[in-house]
């Protein structure tokens, strides 16, 4: 199921792939021993931001951005 869509939240299914994509650039951080200040440069955003990020705070990002972070660490994403 999907959470979001059982809260009755819109746009649940894009909701559910921003926290999907959160998590993973959030695994990909931790994984690769990176604090927060070195991800938040290479990503080329303010280190509060990524930080809200990780912590679920996604109404500030775009699929689209969050798939450009996952490049910049690293991963092919299409």
């Amino acid at each position: 199921g999907n959470v979001f869509a059982d809260l009755g939240l819109a746009n649940p299914d894009e909701l559910l792939v921003k926290a999907e994509l959160a998590h993973k650039i959030s695994e990909i951080i931790t994984q690769q021993s990176m604090n927060q200040a070195e991800a938040a440069e290479l990503l080329e955003i303010d280190q509060s931001k990524l930080y809200g990020l990780t912590k679920g705070k996604l109404s500030e990002f775009s699929t689209v951005c969050m798939f450009r972070f996952l490049n910049a660490l690293g991963r092919d994403v299409e």
